[in-house]
């Protein structure tokens, strides 16, 4: 999964050459100035994104340094406007986007990850998953938002996991799993799985019969759309979230009522196991 979660640094153009790379200080302090400056700031927000994996001592430089998640939080909020608008542009997506793979850095170091979610920085990504709207430029906020959250519970951090319940995560990632790609629902899909592993997510997960079946219909509804078109990386994670639900006693009676049918068909099942006989089901 982890390759799930590395989201392309450009989600529209090809930059696979960029000039200035990040390698010494300097240059870093002066990409990190730069996010300061309107002139400057979407170049800085493309190298710094573009370098997050080369630099390992990034996040904590960005978390450190005066006004910068500041300028970040900046350029994620001026795109609220135009979420439930036609007039998101891929330009303004691919700006916020590259914000949001800072983010990400900022959420996966083990220094700024408890920093991060004790500012309560989660919570600006949510709009993006809330929306239903399917146009690329929605969709792509909606994976790299959902990359962000991935980092944080693929950390096994209690308290990310205890952030996210308290904060309603468990209906973001029921919308993307409703209307958003393949890869955004197979990350929505393992976000739940890496959530309910936790005793504190099982429980939150079942305590309430329709906060349950809201979770149950969801995987079902998508495993529907799986014999029209199998994706077996989304299947392995649609049967990791039934087999820890089948841990708790109290979702063992509900599952067997609301189970797929297409689970019991030899053709479905066969179908895709030959197509996913390369993904073992397991998490990662």
């Amino acid at each position: 999964m982890a390759s799930d979660l590395n989201l392309p640094e450009s989600l529209y153009e090809d930059y696979s050459t960029p000039d200035l790379p990040v390698h010494g200080p300097a240059s870093v302090a002066y990409w990190i100035q730069a996010l300061q400056s309107h002139e400057t700031k979407e170049r800085a927000l493309l190298i710094l994104s573009q370098n997050k994996e080369i630099r390992k001592d990034l996040a904590p430089l960005l978390w450190n340094s005066i006004g910068t998640i500041s300028a970040l939080l900046q350029e994620i909020i001026a795109v609220y406007r135009t979420l439930s608008s036609p007039n998101l542009t891929e330009t303004a997506s691919t700006r916020v986007s590259n914000a949001l793979a800072l983010f990400q850095c900022v959420a996966s170091h083990p220094e700024t990850r408890k920093q991060f979610i004790k500012a309560k920085l989660p919570l600006y990504l949510y709009p993006f998953l809330n929306t239903k709207d399917k146009e690329k430029p929605h969709e792509y906020l909606r994976l790299t938002s959902l990359g962000v959250i991935g980092t944080l519970v693929k950390s096994e951090d209690p308290e990310a996991i205890r952030f996210l319940l308290q904060t309603e995560i468990f209906p973001c990632c029921l919308t993307s799993m409703e209307v958003g790609s393949d890869l955004s629902k197979q990350v929505a899909t393992f976000i739940i799985y890496k959530i309910l592993l936790h005793e504190e997510g099982l429980k939150y997960c079942c305590v309430l019969a329709d906060r349950f079946f809201a979770v149950a219909r969801a995987l079902a509804q998508m495993t529907e759309k799986l014999v029209e078109q199998p994706s077996p990386r989304l299947l392995k994670h649609i049967i990791c979230c039934y087999h820890r639900l089948s841990q708790s006693p109290r979702a063992c009676d509900g599952l067997r009522c609301c189970l797929p049918l297409w689970f019991g068909d030899r053709k479905f099942t066969s179908q895709l196991h030959v197509r996913s006989s390369k993904t073992p089901i397991s998490s990662s």
